[in-house]
C-alpha cells in the first residue's frame, strides 16, 4: 500500500477521534521529546535539573487545552520556553511546544492573537539566543525558520478548512435550492393539471347540463332533437374522458403514441363545430394573420382558454352568439372571446377567469376579462409566439 492511499486514512481518523484525547497524545508526545533532551544532553555547560525538566514539562502539558483555550496555552509555553533559555535548564534545541501552539493559534485564533503571538515568538526567539552560550548564526534561522513554517502551515490549515466549510454550505444551499426547485415545479405542475381538469370538467359538464335540460322538453313533441341531445351528452362525456386520460397518461408518464397529450390552436375549430352543435350557441371562429409557431404550453392554453371562455358563455352568459377571434402578429397570438350575452355577473371572476389570467402569465403573456364594447362578455389574451417567449417570460 502506498504512503498516498494511508496518509489520507490515517489524518481522516485522527481528525474524527476525540479531540481531547488526541490533544492529550500530543501533549505526551513533545513531552517525551522534551525528556529526550533532558536525558540524553550534548556536550557542554548546561547543567541538568529538575527545575529545568518541570520548565520543559510546562512547555509540553499545557498543550491538552490547546483547542479549549488557545491563547491561554500559548501565553504558559511562551513564558516557559524562554525561561529554560534564560536560566540554562537547559536551552531547547527546538521549541516543540512552541511550534504545536503557534501552528494552533494561526489555525483557530482571532487575527490579533495570532499576529501578536508570531510578532512576540519572533523577538523573543531573538533575545533569548543571545542567552545560549556559543549560539552559532545558522541557529538563529534555524529557530526563526521553524517558527515561520509552524505559522504557516496553521494559516493553510485555517485557509483550508475556511475552504472546506464555505465549499460545504455551497453545496447545503444548492440543495435547498434544488429542493425549492423541485417544490415550485410540483406545485406549478399540480396549479396546471388542477386548470386542465378544471377546464375538462366544466366544459364537458356545462354541455351536459344544457343538453340535459333541453332533452325532456322536446322528447314529445321532437324526439329526433331529444335523440342528439342524448348523443351530445354522450359525445361530451366521451370527449371529456379521452381528455382526461391524457391529462393522467402524463401524470403516469404513459407511452404514448407520439401524439400530443394535449389540444392546440389546431383543435379549435373542432371545439367551436362542437359547442355549436352541442348547446345551439351560434360560435363563430375568425383568424387574421399568418399563423406562427407557438411553445408547447401555449398552445394549450390557447386552446384552454377558448375552451373555458365558451363554457362560462354557455353557463352563466345566456347568450345567443359568441366569436372567437385569433389575431395573429410577428410577435404574438391574440385570442379574443366575445358573446352577446348579459355580462360579468361581477369584478374579478369566479376560478375559470383567475386560471385564465394563470395560463397566460404562465406563457409570459397577459389576460384581460370584462364588458364587451357592445355589451355580453369579452375574454382577451395575448400569447408571446416562440422567438419573443424569452424577452416576454425576462
Amino acid at each position: 500500500m502506498s504512503p498516498s492511499s494511508w496518509i489520507p486514512r490515517i489524518a481522516a481518523r485522527v481528525r474524527a477521534a476525540n479531540p481531547y484525547v488526541v490533544d492529550t497524545a500530543l501533549a505526551a508526545l513533545v513531552l517525551f521529546a522534551v525528556s529526550l533532551q533532558w536525558l540524553f544532553p550534548d556536550e557542554g555547560d548546561d547543567r541538568l535539573s529538575w527545575q529545568g525538566w518541570l520548565l520543559g514539562a510546562a512547555t509540553a502539558v499545557p498543550l491538552v487545552w490547546r483547542r479549549r483555550a488557545p491563547f491561554a496555552t500559548a501565553g504558559v509555553i511562551s513564558a516557559a520556553t524562554p525561561a529554560m533559555a534564560v536560566y540554562h535548564a537547559p536551552p531547547p534545541d527546538v521549541v516543540w511546544g512552541g511550534l504545536v501552539v503557534l501552528y494552533t493559534l494561526a489555525a483557530r485564533s482571532p487575527a490579533w492573537q495570532r499576529r501578536l503571538m508570531l510578532a512576540g515568538w519572533l523577538l523573543g526567539t531573538t533575545l533569548t539566543m543571545q542567552h545560549k552560550e556559543n549560539a552559532r548564526p545558522f541557529e538563529y534561522a534555524f529557530h526563526l525558520l521553524t517558527i515561520l513554517c509552524a505559522y504557516g502551515l496553521g494559516t493553510l490549515a485555517r485557509v483550508q478548512r475556511a475552504y472546506t466549510d464555505a465549499i460545504e454550505d455551497r453545496a447545503r444551499r444548492l440543495e435547498g435550492e434544488r429542493a425549492a426547485d423541485t417544490a415550485r415545479a410540483i406545485a406549478q405542475e399540480r396549479a396546471r393539471i388542477a386548470r386542465d381538469m378544471h377546464d375538462v370538467l366544466a366544459h364537458a359538464v356545462s354541455l351536459m347540463v344544457v343538453q340535459a335540460e333541453a332533452g325532456p322538453v322536446v322528447v314529445r313533441s321532437d324526439p329526433q332533437r331529444a335523440e342528439a341531445s342524448f348523443d351530445a351528452i354522450a359525445t361530451a362525456g366521451r370527449d371529456a374522458m379521452a381528455q382526461l386520460r391524457r391529462i393522467l397518461g402524463v401524470l403516469k408518464e404513459e407511452p404514448r403514441d407520439g401524439t400530443s397529450p394535449q389540444p392546440g390552436t389546431a383543435a379549435l375549430p373542432a371545439l367551436v363545430r362542437r359547442v355549436g352543435e352541442s348547446t345551439g350557441l351560434r360560435v363563430e371562429l375568425r383568424t387574421t394573420g399568418e399563423p406562427r409557431p407557438l411553445p408547447p404550453d401555449a398552445e394549450v392554453a390557447a386552446y384552454r382558454v377558448t375552451q373555458e371562455a365558451l363554457t362560462n358563455t354557455v353557463k352563466h352568459a345566456y347568450a345567443a352568439s359568441a366569436t372567437v377571434e385569433l389575431e395573429w402578429t410577428e410577435d404574438a397570438l391574440t385570442l379574443t372571446v366575445t358573446d352577446d350575452g348579459r355580462g360579468p355577473a361581477g369584478p374579478g371572476g369566479g376560478h375559470g377567469l383567475i386560471g385564465i389570467r394563470e395560463r397566460a402569465s404562465a406563457c409570459g403573456g397577459s389576460a384581460d376579462t370584462g364588458r364587451g364594447p357592445d355589451g355580453g362578455f369579452r375574454v382577451a389574451v395575448r400569447l408571446p409566439v416562440a422567438a419573443d417567449r424569452q424577452a416576454a417570460l425576462g
